[in-house]
């Protein structure tokens, strides 16, 4: 499948799945069936890179759905879409488990650098030259395609930690680098989650009976996969996750944009139509930083995705308020380009924790700290998010309520 980084893409890839999104997903999603030669999966919605830009929101993707379906034919795909919304929740009241896991990846590189059996290992795992026929394939696969299914993700991760013996950080690196809708807090709480971390002592172990029934459908068979562990002894770490009650802006009202302003989109929020605004800006700033996402070189359809979707959101939303457009790299000085435009403030999607946020936000903190940046968020992460405190599942129950109570309820 072409993922074209732009806003009218995603809208037209949602309206295309929303036939699928009831009764059928739920009965195949769980199925691998490999990559298709004429056009996207048919039974996920392959929505993911859109949502992770910002290009599409949540709230739209469900509304949508369950327009087309009612709520009891939808629910295994709307809890999908809240398995995103728990995960970035979660990940903004602990933000020390992302720090901690680029303390990690960093020392797990600098050990290979140290130890060349363990970096013939690595290497060996992400060429796909294991001799694990399934997981090889995959490997090369997420590197050629730049995406993979969930199921294939939740056994590739495992096999990668109990069987191959990896350190966790590396794999979640690997996806962070090559996946197109790669996200902060869904990729590492669910390499979390197999490893036995998120969910204390609860382990995923892929078995070689489940990869070949869920891939039966593929054009050459069900994958093989021999010589998996047989037990996966949940990981462990000695630092404490304590959970903090997230600092989330408050709506936006009209009076916030009273003066001249610059708007910044960036990775995870490309697009200004989900913002809303009630006042355009006078300049728009394109802030892509997908080169942040890891130390080591990022795949070129990831890195492309989310530069043009950055760029091209840019460019569209500049026509819309009929202003002019920059783009704010890593080499540049932000405050230069606010100077040259004679704006002191700026408006910008929120940046949840994660590689765009460390990237972005030590620039931005003088802004921040004198008043003149206004970050805004959408109703329903502002209203989600701080539930996300244990378990998926009581998260599910009370964010049932929260759609209600927002109306998103279908269209």
């Amino acid at each position: 499948m072409i993922f074209t980084p732009t806003r009218k893409a995603g809208l037209d890839r949602l309206q295309a799945f929303l036939p699928q999104a009831g009764r059928h997903y739920a009965n195949s999603r769980n199925y691998d069936d490999g990559v298709p030669e004429d056009g996207p999966r048919r039974n996920v919605s392959q929505l993911s890179p859109w949502l992770h830009a910002g290009l599409i929101s949540e709230t739209q993707v469900i509304n949508s759905v369950l327009s087309a379906h009612s709520p009891d034919a939808s629910e295994k795909f709307i809890a999908e879409v809240s398995w995103r919304i728990y995960f970035k929740g979660y990940l903004e009241q602990r933000p020390t488990i992302w720090s901690a896991y680029c303390e990690q990846r960093d020392a797990a590189f600098a050990r290979l650098r140290s130890n060349s059996n363990l970096a013939d290992s690595y290497d060996t795992a992400i060429n796909g030259k294991t001799g694990i026929a399934a997981f090889d394939l995959w490997a090369r696969e997420l590197v050629e395609t730049a995406y993979l299914h969930n199921h294939a993700r939740m056994w590739f991760a495992s096999i990668w930690i109990f069987t191959l013996k990896l350190d966790w950080t590396l794999g979640a690196d690997f996806f962070l680098r090559h996946l197109i809708d790669a996200d902060a807090a869904s990729n590492t709480l669910s390499w979390r989650w197999i490893g036995g971390l998120h969910t204390k002592g609860k382990t995923y172990l892929a078995r070689a009976d489940n990869i070949a029934k869920y891939t039966a459908n593929r054009s050459n068979g069900p994958l093989r996969a021999e010589g998996l562990a047989e037990e996966a002894d949940a990981l462990v770490e000695t630092v404490e996750h304590n959970r903090a009650t997230p600092n989330l802006p408050a709506p936006l009202q009209l009076a916030d944009l009273r003066h001249a302003y610059a708007l910044i989109v960036h990775d995870e929020a490309a697009s200004h139509a989900p913002l809303d605004l009630p006042h355009p800006p006078a300049l728009v700033i394109a802030a892509a930083r997908p080169e942040a996402r890891s130390p080591r070189p990022i795949g070129s359809h990831a890195r492309s995705f989310a530069s043009e979707a950055v760029r091209k959101g840019a460019s569209i939303a500049a026509h819309a308020f009929d202003c002019e457009e920059r783009a704010w790299t890593s080499e540049d000085d932000l405050a230069a380009i606010l100077s040259a435009a004679g704006l002191k403030r700026i408006v910008l999607p929120y940046l949840p924790t994660g590689w765009t946020r460390d990237a972005l936000k030590p620039e931005l903190e003088p802004l921040f700290l004198n008043g003149h940046a206004i970050e805004v968020l959408n109703e329903l992460s502002r209203a989600t998010w701080p539930l996300a405190r244990a378990g998926f599942f009581g998260f599910k129950k009370k964010a049932s309520r929260i759609l209600s109570e927002l109306g998103i309820m279908g269209i």
